[in-house]
């Protein structure tokens, strides 16, 4: 059952197509190649200390914690809450540094400001809502383990996912706020004319203000249901990207709203929740299981390892639906030159690697690679040449 729903959810509506071979030379300059070279080198080397560094201090976290909860005394539910707390606290801390290193890599290259201020408060007012569902999932967790002792991982997963679904359906609203309507007259007679043709008709397209943060160009989809939304980043309409360019981005991001990727990706939280909280139980079954709070660190470095461990599997599927939002955005525009236009314009805006390594590829590209999505709308033009 579970391998069916893993395939169903899996399909797309990309045809078979065959996306390699192409020389990258042919759209991109040298010099552009080699600086994408070194700061994809850069940047993949600061993600691989952060995991390193969150992992390491996890496993310090599991051996040295436990011995200290016993002292709490404050029972199950907040002796949980004062050990998750640490946890969040601990690798807030951890990863703080490399997240600078980042701020600063990126501003070495041209890609954002290196002001620290503005990014760590943008960082807390993230940080303050996945505290609250950590710190609210760690109480369900424990109180179901604490009443099913050996089947509570299963309703856990439900409620997990229940609780996942309610977060990406209020995410829409709440991503949405601060934002402003596009204000272009065209750009609105665009977006009704894509929305007829992906059937989505209704949905809002909103423009986010990150241009005093950084130059990079991006857009993504919120929401679904009613809640769902568009939003398009500032520095897509800054006048680098041409009118033609800039559809591409939004008939893309309405290919997601068509194709219920964020309700698809609630599937796959379905289906992969419960296996891991299953390993979980067994990890932490000879310390008495997430009924004992002490059990936590222990359970945190173990979702920590299946996390990275499942990120290759995570990013094939968030490949397989990019690809589709490409291939419904052809088919929207009938523009397969503004699409390669715009492929060739992330190159020069985020400094994104049209080839990068097979290791970077399958750890860190959510999307396929810029070579395999100018292929693709090379493919596209061939299909429908008149």
């Amino acid at each position: 059952m579970w391998l069916v729903c893993a395939w169903l959810l899996a399909r797309t509506s990309v045809p078979k197509l065959h996306l390699s071979g192409l020389d990258q030379r042919r759209f991109f300059s040298a010099g552009l190649l080699a600086r994408s070279e070194r700061y994809t080198r850069g940047s993949d080397l600061l993600w691989l200390a952060g995991e390193v560094a969150t992992l390491v201090a996890l496993a310090v976290v599991a051996r040295v914690l436990p011995k200290r909860v016993r002292g709490f005394g404050l029972g199950r539910v907040g002796s949980s809450i004062i050990v998750a707390m640490v946890l969040l606290v601990t690798l807030w801390f951890v990863q703080l540094p490399f997240g600078i290193a980042s701020l600063w890599w990126d501003h070495h290259y041209g890609l954002s400001k290196f002001d620290v201020g503005a990014w760590i408060g943008m960082q807390w007012g993230t940080l303050v809502g996945e505290a609250i569902a950590v710190l609210a999932g760690v109480v369900l967790l424990v109180a179901f383990a604490g009443k099913f002792r050996r089947t509570w991982w299963v309703f856990s997963g439900m409620a997990i996912v229940a609780i996942a679904a309610l977060f990406a359906f209020t995410g829409g609203y709440i991503d949405a706020a601060g934002t402003h309507p596009l204000r272009s007259a065209t750009l609105r007679a665009d977006v009704r004319r894509l929305e007829a043709i992906e059937h989505v008709r209704g949905t809002p397209v909103r423009v986010q203000k990150v241009s005093n943060l950084t130059s990079q160009v991006n857009a993504f989809t919120s929401g679904f249901g009613p809640s769902r939304h568009v939003v398009v980043w500032d520095t897509a309409l800054d006048g680098r990207l041409s009118h033609a360019e800039v559809d591409v981005i939004i008939a893309h991001e309405l290919g997601h709203v068509r194709s219920g990727h964020i309700v698809k990706a609630i599937g796959w939280s379905a289906l992969v929740v419960l296996p891991t909280l299953f390993i979980v139980a067994l990890v932490t079954r000879r310390r008495g299981g997430l009924a004992n709070p002490a059990s936590l660190p222990l359970a945190f470095l173990t979702l920590a390892v299946l996390a990275l461990l499942t990120t290759p599997i995570q990013n094939y599927v968030s490949r397989r639906y990019e690809a589709e939002a490409d291939w419904r955005a052809l088919n929207a525009t009938r523009d397969p030159a503004a699409a390669r236009g715009l492929f060739q314009q992330f190159a020069r805006t985020s400094l994104e690697q049209p080839n990068p390594p097979t290791w970077d590829y399958v750890m860190l590209q959510t999307h396929p690679t810029l070579m395999q999505r100018i292929a693709m709308a090379q493919a596209w033009a061939a299909r429908n040449r008149p």
